[in-house]
């Protein structure tokens, strides 16, 4: 049983490393569409064209950003399905030893 809940707490940990991991991503994106932006905004280029790239560009970082932090949190969700059925499979087998319904 305890290794049961060990594998649970680590099937956890495993799933808010993703999300964690998920979060930094999104974060380095946001950070390296801020800084395209600033030198984009920093060169000689006209500002109308200027400002609509910067936009752009932070529009498709935050995009990227989104899309990952979704996927990763697809992820976890299904590490944590899956840590939620074994546990009630290794609970079925348990309550078959004890009540005799299959011998090993």
């Amino acid at each position: 049983m305890r290794d049961s809940i060990s594998d649970i707490e680590a099937i956890e940990a495993e799933a808010e490393k993703i999300l964690e991991s998920a979060r930094s991503r999104a974060n380095e994106i946001l950070l390296k569409g801020k800084e395209e932006a600033s030198r984009i905004l920093s060169s000689d280029l006209p500002m109308g064209e200027v400002e609509a790239e910067c936009q752009e560009i932070v529009h498709k970082a935050t995009e990227e950003a989104q899309t990952t932090a979704e996927d990763s949190k697809k992820q976890a969700a299904q590490i944590r399905r899956d840590a939620k059925n074994k546990v009630v499979k290794i609970a079925e087998r348990m309550a078959s030893i004890v009540t005799g319904a299959r011998s090993r």
